[in-house]
């Protein structure tokens, strides 16, 4: 995750990642959209159906962030992860919920089903693909 994350926001990220997984998602940390926003943490299926979370490590945290709402036509399902300590009734009670450590999460609340559209989908998924390719060349070279 990019250097302005704290140590927290990362761990937690880490505990999101084993969750997606476990659910039979590949994902991966700080994933850019073509708006130019990056999204904490991003995982995709073999169906194509992608995952969004935002992790936020505390309430000033949550309060100083606005952008969340542009995340949600990039994705089928939308979550916000936080750690067990968090205050809940800072969070929309509509959108999704994971509560997470930096080794295990839980979905205390399901998402939305947003359905992205055919276009969408492939635009988000070829970047995601373009991304971890990128990453892995970097790591191995």
């Amino acid at each position: 995750m990019s250097g302005e994350r704290s140590d927290l926001g990362v761990r937690l990220a880490g505990g999101v990642q084993v969750l997606f997984t476990a659910l039979g998602y590949s994902s991966m940390m700080e994933v850019k959209l073509r708006s130019g926003r990056r999204v904490d943490v991003m995982g995709i299926n073999e169906k194509g159906h992608i995952l969004v979370a935002e992790v936020k490590s505390g309430a000033a945290d949550f309060r100083s962030d606005g952008k969340w709402h542009e995340y949600l036509e990039f994705c089928d399902g939308f979550y916000f992860a936080v750690a067990d300590d968090f205050p809940l009734d800072l969070l929309p009670e509509d959108q999704g919920l994971i509560i997470a450590d930096p080794y295990h999460a839980e979905i205390l609340r399901p998402s939305q089903d947003f359905k992205l559209n055919a276009a969408r989908r492939k635009n988000v998924t070829l970047r995601f693909a373009r991304q971890a390719a990128e990453r892995l060349r970097q790591f191995s070279g």
